[in-house]
């Protein structure tokens, strides 16, 4: 299986429990945050909730999974493309959190920080773990019918 694939493979199971995360993020926060409408606010699209939610999951599905493909051998973290995501996903927390909506202040900021870096790590290790996986099942198929 090719490396964007795979990659993207990883990026829908990684998506999935980042939304999961900020939307935990969102609710617990009260929903004053608006993750999804702050991304439509970023690309210039305000009130435009669905299409901030759609360029979320393009962006979660394929645009970082390439990325990390075409950069995962710089990155830190021995040889495991999981480990590898991670740094890779706290440099994409930085950027959300570096574009998130003004008017977060205390005591928003406390779960609102805490919560998406785990959210946005748990995506990267999943990303780089199904990378990974369907890596190692294809080695292991080839070795089992080699035999």
């Amino acid at each position: 299986m090719n490396k964007a694939f795979r990659a993207v493979a990883g990026g829908v199971a990684g998506t999935a429990v980042l939304t999961l995360g900020l939307v935990v993020t969102d609710v617990e926060t009260g929903y004053r945050i608006g993750i999804f409408e702050t991304i439509a606010n970023f690309v210039g699209t305000p009130g435009q909730v669905t299409l901030g939610f759609a360029l979320f999951v393009l962006a979660g599905v394929f645009a970082w999974p390439l990325v990390f493909v075409a950069v995962e051998g710089y990155l830190p973290g021995g040889p495991d493309p999981a480990v590898r995501a991670i740094p890779f996903a706290f440099v994409l927390w930085v950027a959300f959190v570096l574009t998130a909506p003004p008017g977060i202040d205390f005591p928003l900021i406390i779960p609102y920080l805490a919560l998406t870096l785990a959210a946005h790590l748990a995506y990267g290790y999943i990303v780089g773990a199904v990378y990974a996986q369907l890596d190692e099942s294809e080695v292991e198929r080839d070795v089992g019918t080699s035999a």
